[in-house]
Protein backbone atom coordinates (compact mmCIF):
# COMPACT_ATOMS: atom_id res chain seq x y z
CA UNK A 1 0.00 0.00 0.00
CA UNK A 2 2.81 2.39 0.96
CA UNK A 3 4.55 1.50 -2.36
CA UNK A 4 1.39 2.35 -4.34
CA UNK A 5 1.05 5.70 -2.53
CA UNK A 6 4.73 6.47 -3.19
CA UNK A 7 4.41 5.71 -6.91
CA UNK A 8 1.21 7.78 -7.14
CA UNK A 9 2.89 10.70 -5.37
CA UNK A 10 5.83 10.49 -7.76
CA UNK A 11 3.46 10.70 -10.75
CA UNK A 12 1.70 13.73 -9.26
CA UNK A 13 5.04 15.42 -8.51
CA UNK A 14 6.31 14.80 -12.03
CA UNK A 15 3.10 16.15 -13.48
CA UNK A 16 3.24 19.20 -11.24
CA UNK A 17 6.86 19.95 -12.25
CA UNK A 18 5.98 19.57 -15.95
CA UNK A 19 2.99 21.89 -15.58
CA UNK A 20 5.03 24.53 -13.71
CA UNK A 21 7.87 24.44 -16.22
CA UNK A 22 5.37 24.73 -19.11
CA UNK A 23 3.61 27.61 -17.38
CA UNK A 24 6.84 29.56 -16.87
CA UNK A 25 7.98 28.81 -20.43
CA UNK A 26 4.74 30.28 -21.73
CA UNK A 27 5.18 33.43 -19.65
CA UNK A 28 8.91 33.86 -20.38
CA UNK A 29 9.37 36.60 -23.06
CA UNK A 30 10.98 35.53 -26.32
CA UNK A 31 14.62 36.59 -26.66
CA UNK A 32 15.01 39.45 -29.11
CA UNK A 33 17.92 40.34 -31.38
CA UNK A 34 20.13 42.71 -29.38
CA UNK A 35 22.72 43.57 -32.02
CA UNK A 36 23.56 43.17 -35.72
CA UNK A 37 27.20 42.48 -36.46
CA UNK A 38 28.26 43.05 -40.09
CA UNK A 39 31.66 42.07 -41.46
CA UNK A 40 32.44 43.06 -45.06
CA UNK A 41 35.45 41.14 -46.33
CA UNK A 42 38.20 43.06 -48.16
CA UNK A 43 36.62 46.32 -47.06
CA UNK A 44 40.04 48.03 -46.97
CA UNK A 45 40.79 47.13 -50.59
CA UNK A 46 37.33 47.30 -52.13
CA UNK A 47 34.55 49.72 -51.30
CA UNK A 48 31.57 48.48 -53.28
CA UNK A 49 29.39 47.90 -50.20
CA UNK A 50 29.71 48.87 -46.55
CA UNK A 51 27.81 48.32 -43.31
CA UNK A 52 25.44 51.22 -43.96
CA UNK A 53 24.56 49.82 -47.41
CA UNK A 54 23.69 46.44 -45.88
CA UNK A 55 21.48 47.98 -43.21
CA UNK A 56 19.71 50.13 -45.80
CA UNK A 57 19.03 47.06 -47.96
CA UNK A 58 17.52 45.22 -45.01
CA UNK A 59 15.38 48.19 -43.97
CA UNK A 60 13.98 48.66 -47.49
CA UNK A 61 13.05 44.97 -47.57
CA UNK A 62 11.56 45.20 -44.04
CA UNK A 63 14.02 42.54 -42.91
CA UNK A 64 16.06 44.40 -40.31
CA UNK A 65 16.34 41.82 -37.48
CA UNK A 66 17.16 44.28 -34.68
CA UNK A 67 14.78 43.94 -31.68
CA UNK A 68 12.80 41.17 -33.40
CA UNK A 69 12.30 37.81 -31.61
CA UNK A 70 15.19 35.52 -32.51
CA UNK A 71 12.91 32.60 -33.39
CA UNK A 72 11.06 34.85 -35.87
CA UNK A 73 14.24 35.79 -37.78
CA UNK A 74 14.78 33.79 -40.98
CA UNK A 75 18.49 33.89 -41.76
CA UNK A 76 18.02 32.20 -45.16
CA UNK A 77 15.58 34.89 -46.28
CA UNK A 78 18.07 37.58 -45.29
CA UNK A 79 20.81 35.84 -47.28
CA UNK A 80 18.58 35.58 -50.38
CA UNK A 81 17.60 39.23 -50.15
CA UNK A 82 21.19 40.47 -49.89
CA UNK A 83 22.34 38.21 -52.73
CA UNK A 84 20.06 40.23 -55.04
CA UNK A 85 22.62 43.02 -54.78
CA UNK A 86 24.97 42.87 -57.78
CA UNK A 87 27.94 44.04 -55.72
CA UNK A 88 27.78 41.03 -53.39
CA UNK A 89 29.36 37.65 -54.15
CA UNK A 90 28.35 35.70 -51.06
CA UNK A 91 26.47 36.14 -47.76
CA UNK A 92 26.40 34.10 -44.57
CA UNK A 93 23.93 35.00 -41.81
CA UNK A 94 23.71 33.20 -38.48
CA UNK A 95 22.44 33.61 -34.92
CA UNK A 96 24.49 33.57 -31.71
CA UNK A 97 23.34 32.24 -28.32
CA UNK A 98 23.82 35.75 -26.88
CA UNK A 99 21.08 37.21 -29.09
CA UNK A 100 23.09 38.66 -31.96
CA UNK A 101 22.75 38.31 -35.71
CA UNK A 102 26.04 38.08 -37.58
CA UNK A 103 26.38 38.82 -41.29
CA UNK A 104 29.53 38.00 -43.25
CA UNK A 105 29.56 39.73 -46.65
CA UNK A 106 31.92 38.90 -49.51
CA UNK A 107 32.16 41.54 -52.22
CA UNK A 108 32.51 40.70 -55.90
CA UNK A 109 35.98 40.88 -57.44
CA UNK A 110 36.05 42.82 -60.73
CA UNK A 111 38.69 41.82 -63.28
CA UNK A 112 37.61 43.87 -66.31
CA UNK A 113 35.93 47.23 -66.95
CA UNK A 114 33.76 47.39 -70.06
CA UNK A 115 32.90 50.71 -71.70
CA UNK A 116 30.76 50.40 -74.81
CA UNK A 117 27.57 51.53 -76.46
CA UNK A 118 25.74 49.00 -74.28
CA UNK A 119 26.84 50.79 -71.12
CA UNK A 120 29.62 50.76 -68.59
CA UNK A 121 30.06 47.87 -66.17
CA UNK A 122 32.55 45.46 -64.63
CA UNK A 123 32.99 41.76 -65.30
CA UNK A 124 33.81 39.86 -62.11
CA UNK A 125 36.01 36.81 -61.58
CA UNK A 126 32.98 34.49 -61.83
CA UNK A 127 32.00 35.76 -65.27
CA UNK A 128 29.00 37.90 -64.30
CA UNK A 129 28.36 41.59 -64.86
CA UNK A 130 28.37 44.04 -61.98
CA UNK A 131 27.59 47.77 -62.00
CA UNK A 132 30.18 50.47 -61.56
CA UNK A 133 30.33 52.21 -58.21
CA UNK A 134 30.01 55.93 -57.54
CA UNK A 135 32.40 55.65 -54.61
CA UNK A 136 35.10 53.26 -55.85
CA UNK A 137 37.00 52.65 -59.09
CA UNK A 138 38.70 49.26 -59.48
CA UNK A 139 42.09 49.34 -61.20
CA UNK A 140 41.53 46.65 -63.83
CA UNK A 141 42.07 46.46 -67.60
CA UNK A 142 39.59 48.48 -69.64
CA UNK A 143 37.83 47.05 -72.70
CA UNK A 144 36.10 49.45 -75.07
CA UNK A 145 34.71 49.55 -78.59
CA UNK A 146 32.13 47.31 -80.23
CA UNK A 147 31.40 45.00 -77.29
CA UNK A 148 28.23 42.96 -76.92
CA UNK A 149 27.52 41.58 -73.46
CA UNK A 150 27.87 37.99 -74.68
CA UNK A 151 31.44 38.74 -75.81
CA UNK A 152 32.22 40.50 -72.52
CA UNK A 153 30.98 37.62 -70.36
CA UNK A 154 32.64 34.89 -72.41
CA UNK A 155 35.77 35.51 -74.52
CA UNK A 156 36.77 38.80 -72.88
CA UNK A 157 36.14 37.29 -69.45
CA UNK A 158 38.53 34.41 -70.24
CA UNK A 159 41.10 36.88 -71.53
CA UNK A 160 40.79 38.99 -68.37
CA UNK A 161 41.25 35.89 -66.21
CA UNK A 162 44.46 35.13 -68.12
CA UNK A 163 45.72 38.68 -67.52
CA UNK A 164 44.90 38.43 -63.83
CA UNK A 165 47.02 35.28 -63.47
CA UNK A 166 49.92 36.51 -65.62
CA UNK A 167 52.05 39.18 -63.96
CA UNK A 168 53.85 40.23 -67.15
CA UNK A 169 50.80 40.71 -69.36
CA UNK A 170 48.69 42.10 -66.53
CA UNK A 171 51.15 44.96 -66.17
CA UNK A 172 51.79 45.31 -69.93
CA UNK A 173 48.22 45.44 -71.29
CA UNK A 174 46.59 48.75 -70.45
CA UNK A 175 43.56 48.69 -72.71
CA UNK A 176 41.59 46.31 -74.93
CA UNK A 177 39.79 47.63 -77.98
CA UNK A 178 37.24 45.62 -80.00
CA UNK A 179 36.90 46.88 -83.56
CA UNK A 180 33.70 46.84 -85.62
CA UNK A 181 34.97 43.71 -87.44
CA UNK A 182 35.24 41.99 -84.01
CA UNK A 183 39.03 41.89 -84.13
CA UNK A 184 40.86 42.88 -80.97
CA UNK A 185 43.62 45.42 -80.51
CA UNK A 186 45.69 45.79 -77.36
CA UNK A 187 47.20 49.03 -76.14
CA UNK A 188 50.35 48.32 -74.09
CA UNK A 189 51.53 50.39 -71.13
CA UNK A 190 55.14 50.29 -72.40
CA UNK A 191 55.98 51.27 -75.96
CA UNK A 192 54.15 53.53 -78.39
CA UNK A 193 52.61 50.82 -80.56
CA UNK A 194 49.39 48.88 -81.06
CA UNK A 195 49.09 45.09 -80.88
CA UNK A 196 46.64 43.56 -83.35
CA UNK A 197 45.53 40.32 -81.76
CA UNK A 198 42.88 39.46 -84.33
CA UNK A 199 40.27 37.20 -82.77
CA UNK A 200 40.67 35.95 -79.22
CA UNK A 201 41.19 32.40 -80.49
CA UNK A 202 44.52 30.96 -79.26
CA UNK A 203 45.38 34.27 -77.60
CA UNK A 204 47.83 32.62 -75.20
CA UNK A 205 49.95 31.25 -78.05
CA UNK A 206 49.90 34.63 -79.79
CA UNK A 207 51.06 36.42 -76.66
CA UNK A 208 53.77 33.81 -76.03
CA UNK A 209 55.14 34.59 -79.50
CA UNK A 210 54.99 38.31 -78.79
CA UNK A 211 56.78 37.92 -75.46
CA UNK A 212 59.55 36.03 -77.23
CA UNK A 213 59.73 38.86 -79.80
CA UNK A 214 60.01 41.40 -76.99
CA UNK A 215 62.92 39.49 -75.43
CA UNK A 216 64.84 38.91 -78.65
CA UNK A 217 64.12 41.92 -80.87
CA UNK A 218 63.23 44.90 -78.69
CA UNK A 219 66.66 45.10 -76.97
CA UNK A 220 68.21 45.49 -80.44
CA UNK A 221 65.72 47.77 -82.21
CA UNK A 222 64.01 49.56 -79.30
CA UNK A 223 60.34 50.21 -78.57
CA UNK A 224 59.88 53.12 -80.99
CA UNK A 225 60.60 51.50 -84.38
CA UNK A 226 57.22 49.87 -84.99
CA UNK A 227 53.75 51.39 -84.79
CA UNK A 228 51.79 48.16 -85.25
CA UNK A 229 52.64 44.60 -84.21
CA UNK A 230 50.25 42.17 -85.85
CA UNK A 231 49.69 38.72 -84.30
CA UNK A 232 46.57 37.68 -86.20
CA UNK A 233 48.39 35.30 -88.57
CA UNK A 234 49.27 31.91 -87.12
CA UNK A 235 52.91 31.61 -85.99
CA UNK A 236 53.76 34.96 -87.54
CA UNK A 237 54.48 38.44 -86.26
CA UNK A 238 54.05 41.17 -88.85
CA UNK A 239 55.43 44.55 -87.86
CA UNK A 240 54.64 47.89 -89.44
CA UNK A 241 57.14 50.71 -89.11
CA UNK A 242 56.02 54.11 -87.96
Amino acid sequence: MIRIISITASFFLAGYLFFVSFLFAEKRPEKACEEIMIAVKDSLNKHFVNERDILDLLKRADMNPLHKPMNHINTESIEKELMNNQMIANVEVYKTPSGKIKLEIEQKLPILRVISGGGSYYVDNKGSAMPVSSRYVAHVPVASGNIEKELALNDLYKFALFLQDNDFWNSQIGQIYVRSDSEVELIPTVGNHRIVLGTLDEFEEKLDNLQLFYKQAIPKIGWEKYGIINLKYKDQIVCTKK
